[in-house]
Order: C-alpha cells, then structure tokens, then sequence
C-alpha cells in the first residue's frame, strides 16, 4: 500500500527519502534508457488511440498500441509547475510543497524566484537518483525549477536567470517547436552511458501556431478555427514524438529504452471567445484539467496492455523507473511500480489537489490549497477549501472559480463531463471518500 502523508515533509524526512528501500529487485546486467515525453496544456480524449474522430497521432498511438495503455490517467494537480515537480520526485504537491507557478508578487522577482527553486531542491529528483547509478541526463522544454541542473541532470538547455527572461523554460522551449538537435547531440554525447531524456515540449501549448502543412489537415472541419490550430498543434507534437522515437531506433538505442508518455495537465479548446477558464480544463479540479493516458513503452521489456479500468496517477512514475532499473524504491513514495499488474488491481483509489496559481506561501501548501479530491473505483469526490475560498486561483481573474463552495460527487465513468452532482443523493458514498480523503491530507 502507498504511504498516506497528511502533511509536508520535514526536511529531514525528505533527506531520508532514499533509506530504506521498501524493496529491491535485481539490478539490470544493462539498466534501461529512461525517456519522459511530457505534453503541455493536452486534453485526455484528444489522441487517436482514445477515440478521437479527427486528430491524428500516429506516433503517439504506437506507444499505446505496443506498450502498456493506462487511459484512466492522472496527475494530482491540474497546473504545469507544480504537475512537473510531482514527476520529478514521485511525491505530491503538499509533499514537495511548488504548489504554484509563482510566488507571490513580482513573477521576475530573481530572489523570490530562487526561494521557491530552493523549496525544490529540498527533495530528492529521479534525475539526482539515477545520477547515483552512472546515468547522464538532459533537460529539454518546460523547465520551472531554474537551471536545470539543480534538478540533479547533467545536461541541460534551460538557463533559469530570471535577467534574461528565465522562468519556466526559455531557451529549453524551442525545442520541439524549432529544433530537435539538441537532443540527438546528448544521445551522440551519452555513448555507452545509460542516460534519463526530459522532453517536455511547449505542445501543444499556445500560442497555437501550427505550420501551415497541418493546420490544412483540419481546416474546413466544421469547427472553429481556434479548434483547428489546436488540433494541428497536437499533430505537431506527435511529429516530434516521431523524429525522437525515429532517432533512437536509427541509433540502434530504441530496444534499450522505456519510454513514458503523458501530459502536464488537461485542455478543452474553445472558440476565441471562450477562455479556457471557462473549460473547467487546466486549473481546475474536473477530468478535463487532471486526467491524462500515462503510456509505458518498452521492446522486449513492456507487454502491450491497454488498462481501462485501473486508475494511475504521475507519481507513479519514480517508483515505476527506480524499479525498472534496479534502484531501491523510498518507502516514503507514494506510488506504485506500474508495470506491476497485481499492484494496480489492489490500488482502487488515487488522490489530488489544486492549489492556487500564484503560491500565498511557498513553504506553506495549506495557505495555498483550493481543492482536494478523490476518485476510488467510478466515483470522484471535490471538497472545496472553505478558509481559502476567498484566494483567487489566478491573480486578477476572480472568475476563475469552477467548483461550487460545497463538495461534489460525480460518477466519472458514467458522466466523464462530471455534470451530474450525486452528493446530496448518495450521502454515505460521500462520507465514505470524504473520510479516505482526509487520512491522505488532512487540512
């Protein structure tokens, strides 16, 4: 069973995250190449491999079709810095405590920049763990924690020097969108080394500027073409997924390899007179704004599967690297190995949290926290944070408030939209997920 953590860690107990290990398996004669493909600001349907009539994602559809599918996906925070800071560490926002973009105040302030960095660093990073065990690593795309290499890898194309418009990427966002060579010259570099790749390209991401060659392949769809230039944009995604899945295989690395997939966060596209605000998507507690396929992909290592039925969360991701390659798993993680079938049937309920976007207190998640949640088996349940519902989730757009101040309930495989609220008739269905709820984070 995962450990439940009801609050942040100490320092001291995250300096102990790597002792003991809950368990070891035989360390690898060749430990696996680790790839992270990370999409930016991408809804959970909007795949071909998830049933969408008219996006295509070839690329990204054969890493579904031949690894292990996982469609009930999610991430415990519907916000890009502190979702990518979950799958760095294995631990949830409350644990590694970014629970937000910024820190209060001036956004390019370099000192409150540095302070948030430094709550960072307090944790341990899959990137400084494989490190230990002779990995070299690069860092591509979105990129908040300033440079890179404070997240343990060894390569990086992020700067993070707030004076040079370092905050969430900068010069590690043209990648995908401008080049892809900086990638193949680390692999070229990594030689016999075993190495860990971050790709997290700003995609499909705004601004939605596809080229040309594909925004055709959707215009006249019938649809606006603010959808369209989205659509296109995921094309382009699942291209650059191409070229570097292409790469490896041309360089004889691709059978060595596992390969993870999934978004940062969710995304409904509207017209342009539809904020996505007002899509209850990014930022919000709902599907659409937490839920993601997690693909694992690996010749000869992952049997292909594709599991709608076991829910999966991002930090499961740690667990699930550190166990393919031989390391010792923290006991103080709580996810699980996904390549484990016995372990996801057992585990039936997962856990989130979405805080505002600008942190009130960056060591204080529960000066922060907006919503909570809960999905066991069908069932989701929303719990509002009643002391900080006065806290805009975005400085400056009071509108953005999707949830009701009072607690939802939703059945999720029937009503994927969450439209239809069951609190009020199922109250000990409630009661039940509330009490879970708070055994993992009690605030």
């Amino acid at each position: 069973m995962p450990v439940l953590n009801p609050r942040p860690l100490t320092r001291r107990e995250v300096a102990l995250l790597a002792y003991p290990a809950a368990r070891a398996s035989q360390r690898p004669e060749k430990p696996p190449n680790i790839v992270f493909i990370i999409s930016d600001d991408h809804g959970w349907p909007d795949y071909g491999f998830m049933g969408h009539p008219k996006v295509r994602t070839p690329h990204i559809d054969r890493l579904a079709r031949e690894g292990l599918a996982l469609t009930r996906g999610y991430v415990p925070t519907s916000l890009c810095r502190p979702s990518l800071a979950s799958m760095m560490t294995g631990l949830y926002p409350h644990q590694h405590r970014i629970t937000g973009n910024d820190p209060k105040g001036d956004a390019k302030n370099a000192a409150s920049r540095a302070a948030m960095v430094g709550v960072f660093q307090e944790s341990r990073t899959l990137a400084g763990l494989l490190a230990e065990r002779g990995y070299v690593s690069h860092q591509s795309g979105k990129w908040w924690e300033g440079e890179c290499k404070c997240g343990g890898f060894t390569e990086c194309m992020t700067h993070g020097d707030v004076a040079r418009g370092g905050r969430h990427g900068d010069e590690g966002l043209k990648i995908g969108r401008q080049t892809m060579q900086p990638i193949y010259d680390f692999v070229a570099r990594a030689g016999q080394k075993p190495f860990f790749l971050w790709y997290a390209p700003f995609l499909p991401h705004t601004p939605h500027t596809p080229p040309e060659r594909l925004l055709a392949n959707y215009r006249g769809a019938g649809v606006p073409i603010e959808v369209a230039r989205y659509w296109a944009m995921i094309e382009w995604l699942d291209e650059t997924v191409g070229q570097l899945t292409g790469h490896l295989e041309e360089k004889g690395l691709l059978d060595d390899t596992l390969i993870f997939y999934l978004a940062d966060n969710g995304w409904i596209q509207k017209d342009a007179a539809t904020p996505f605000w007002q899509t209850r998507s990014k930022l919000s507690p709902y599907d659409a704004g937490v839920r993601t396929p997690i693909l694992v992909w690996g010749r000869g290592r992952v049997r292909p599967e594709r599991d709608d039925g076991n829910p999966a969360s991002s930090v499961d991701l740690v667990p699930t690297v550190l166990r393919a390659c031989g390391i010792p798993v923290p006991r103080s993680l709580p996810g699980i190995d996904l390549l484990d079938g016995a372990a996801r049937k057992r585990r039936d309920t997962i856990y989130g949290a979405i805080f505002a976007h600008t942190s009130e207190d960056i060591r204080n998640p529960r000066a922060n926290v907006k919503y909570r949640w809960i999905l066991r088996g069908r069932h989701k349940l929303i719990v509002p944070d009643p002391v900080n519902s006065r806290v805009e989730l975005w400085p400056g757009r009071p509108e953005i408030s999707w949830a009701r101040p009072k607690p939802e309930l939703f059945d999720v495989a029937g009503d994927p939209e969450e439209t239809r609220d069951l609190f009020e008739t199922e109250p000990k269905l409630a009661a039940d997920l509330r009490r879970r709820l708070d055994r993992w984070w009690r605030i």
